[in-house]
């Protein structure tokens, strides 16, 4: 059993190259050989026709579970597959276990359509601290890393998201309306004004990415799955970016928070971005 943080920061040092192998193999095995080849027993709808899974999905999500569990014994997975068969799995993310909060294919909509856009992203937290993140977008043989106080990466290049150039409109991406209640639609429409270009969000990994690299401003997300923001938030923090609810308050992983949320390249853009969200 894990005891305490400097025995996870042991395993970070010693044994991260063997998630991002867990990952590669998960793709290779689950996910790329049904990549524009999948059958329509392959797809289910879950909540709507928007919200899809496939068998690339479960099957991807119960490689990772097996081998991250494996990696750090002790540890539990919180996968979005197995919260939607058990929603009790999610209660995890408040205990004292490490926790892999495990994405299979993030961007299932794209990838059902036969676009590159999509990945699958793991974390690592414990007690609502997010300690290490990775997004791989097999499609685009891209891995990025990032550990807590230990930067951020793409393929081994350190990224920086630096700050949005002056006098430009910033680019937000942002949630589609259909996942947003009657208050939450009228926040986002804040961004609808003179200096911001908003745009509909892909795959929330890959907006996080964008963000990172310094390519996309920020992101305004009016959700909180721990499984779609979790290594992206590691990834931009660590790139020197910063996340505001619309409570004025840090994101925090484990819920409760005031939404819409945004993540930015730096705390500027993020005071300002959360500033038209709430209307000030």
């Amino acid at each position: 059993m894990i005891e305490d943080m400097e025995t996870i920061d042991e395993f970070l040092a010693g044994r991260s190259t063997d998630v991002e192998e867990a990952l590669r193999k998960a793709a290779a095995t689950e996910i790329m050989p049904r990549f524009r080849q999948l059958a329509e027993h392959e797809v289910d709808q879950k909540s709507g026709p928007h919200d899809l899974v496939t068998d690339a999905d479960r099957n991807a999500e119960l490689f990772l579970t097996e081998a991250l569990g494996a990696l750090l014994p002790g540890s539990v997975v919180v996968g979005e597959e197995a919260v939607h068969a058990d929603p009790a799995t999610y209660e995890a993310l408040q205990g004292d276990a490490p926790v892999w909060i495990v994405d299979p294919v993030d961007g299932t909509r794209q990838f059902v359509h036969g676009e590159d856009g999509f990945c699958t992203l793991v974390a690592l937290v414990r007690r609502g601290v997010l300690l290490a993140s990775w997004t791989y977008a097999p499609a685009r043989d891209q891995l990025a890393t990032a550990v807590k106080g230990g930067g951020a990466f793409l393929d081994g290049e350190r990224l920086s998201a630096g700050s949005p150039e002056a006098g430009r409109d910033l680019v937000v991406a942002t949630s589609h309306p259909d996942y947003t209640t009657d208050e939450q639609k009228r926040a986002l429409l804040g961004l609808w004004t003179d200096g911001v270009a908003p745009r509909a969000c892909g795959s929330a990994g890959l907006e996080y990415l964008a963000v990172a690299r310094g390519e996309l401003d920020a992101t305004a997300f009016s959700w909180e799955a721990a499984w779609d923001h979790a290594a992206g938030l590691l990834l931009v923090e660590e790139a020197g970016g910063a996340h505001l609810t619309l409570g004025g308050e840090p994101f925090r992983i484990t819920g409760g928070n005031a939404l819409p949320f945004t993540t930015a390249r730096d705390a500027a853009t993020a005071r300002r971005v959360r500033a038209l969200l709430a209307g000030a």
